[in-house]
């Protein structure tokens, strides 16, 4: 297994903007303890962040505005920034994938497995694992690591995931010790 950790949208303007829910920040604790795992075993992470363009993007036009690109809100909350060696991949869908590089990332880097975190998990995480899935990958989704503004819209998303896309669910604990075989 190859892996690496995909940080879904962990933007200021949905943990603490206009699209925030209490629920968003508090996984926030549990993905810094995954991104530290990862770092310090060497896998790669990756940030796939909202970054719209203003009175263009169609997203807007369904959510308000938010994360519009080199705004305060499109910046990655500050417990959970990238660090020196981490990738960003601006995204202005809701799949990571969609027009964007990241295929091309993961593939420079060897990677067979995405490790998903990062809200929403019924959206943004969602069609990112869709896209993954229809491109070969093998899906973690570790559950104290995503959230979604409702609990059903969580479990729902949760469970689709694992029987669609044959995702492995994973607490975080587990997603670590996943983390450490594949470094070995």
């Amino acid at each position: 297994m190859r892996l690496a950790v995909l940080v879904i949208d962990m933007l200021r303007d949905f943990v603490d903007g206009p699209l925030s829910s209490p629920r968003f920040r508090r996984v926030v604790p549990c993905i810094a303890r995954l991104l530290e795992a990862a770092r310090s075993r060497g896998i790669p992470v990756i940030y796939v962040n909202d970054s719209h363009l203003p009175k263009v993007d169609r997203e807007l036009e369904l959510w308000g505005p938010h994360a519009i690109r080199g705004s305060e809100g499109a910046r990655v909350v500050e417990e959970l920034e990238p660090r020196e060696g981490d990738f960003i991949v601006l995204k202005r869908r809701y799949s990571g994938f969609y027009g964007t590089d990241l295929d091309t990332l993961l593939r420079e880097l060897g990677v067979d497995t995405l490790m998903l975190t990062g809200i929403s998990t019924d959206v943004c995480v969602l069609h990112t694992a869709a896209d993954a899935f229809f491109r070969g990958y093998q899906l973690i989704i570790v559950e104290d690591c995503v959230e979604a503004f409702t609990e059903e819209g969580h479990r729902w998303a949760l469970e689709y995931m694992k029987r669609v896309y044959g995702a492995k669910l994973a607490r975080l604990e587990e997603a670590i010790r996943e983390i450490e075989r594949a470094s070995r």
